[in-house]
């Protein structure tokens, strides 16, 4: 067995609950309203919050005559605070099972598809900083879009900054994208199968699968 010196861990769903889809559709329309399109056609709402890529982002903006980079600018900043107001309503919080990663030896990150300012925020609220040696979410602009994941730009820059080897880093992950961008960067995988992806199945394989992060630790201890 493969003994892991550097461990990256997605955020949303693994470190704290993910956002809803409805709280996701709700910010997203809010950001419409905000540019002034009062209607919007809900294939356009759900591609938008279910990974829009860049070529989409700018069918849909041409569809409702609106500037991309202003759309995005207002998109992101009604989700981004759309998330921290759910945060301190404690309608959405950490994950109970983080306590059993808090003190792990190796070195620590967290890599994450989300705004890095929303990371940022989660690992201040929930007193995480002392916990990961480095972060990255995406900047809040169209480019970053073409380098979430499964692009596995961001696993290799935390690991650099780790100066973790790929053979000896393990990346933990909720979704599939996660499980291909840890397998894209030379990295094992953890999927780690909690109540929201109970009847996901994947089409690559991760290395690993678990159900809570203190089978993370085993993994990491046997």
């Amino acid at each position: 067995m493969t003994a892991y010196e550097t461990v990256l861990f997605d955020s949303d769903g693994v470190l704290v609950e993910p956002p809803t889809p409805e709280v996701q559709a709700a910010a997203t329309r809010a950001a419409f309203r905000a540019v002034g399109v009062g209607e919007v056609d809900q294939q356009s709402i759900d591609d938008v919050i279910a990974g829009v890529t860049v070529d989409r982002l700018h069918d849909i903006c041409a569809s409702y005559d609106l500037d991309p980079a202003t759309f995005w600018a207002a998109r992101e900043a009604h989700d981004e605070r759309s998330q921290f107001e759910q945060f301190e309503a404690g309608t959405r919080s950490r994950y109970d099972d983080v306590t059993a990663i808090l003190d792990l030896e190796c070195p620590c990150g967290v890599v994450s598809n989300n705004h890095h300012s929303t990371i940022e925020f989660v690992l201040e609220r929930f007193d995480l900083e002392a916990t990961f040696d480095t972060y990255y979410g995406r900047p809040k602009t169209i480019e970053s879009l073409s380098l979430k994941k499964p692009n596995p730009h961001y696993l290799e820059q935390a690991r650099i900054d780790l100066d973790g080897d790929p053979e000896s880093t393990l990346y933990v992950g909720d979704s599939e994208s996660d499980v291909v961008a840890a397998e894209r960067a030379g990295m094992d995988s953890v999927f780690v199968r909690r109540s929201h992806r109970s009847a996901v199945s994947l089409s690559a394989d991760p290395t690993h699968e678990v159900d809570t992060l203190h089978g993370v630790v085993d993994v990491l201890t046997g």
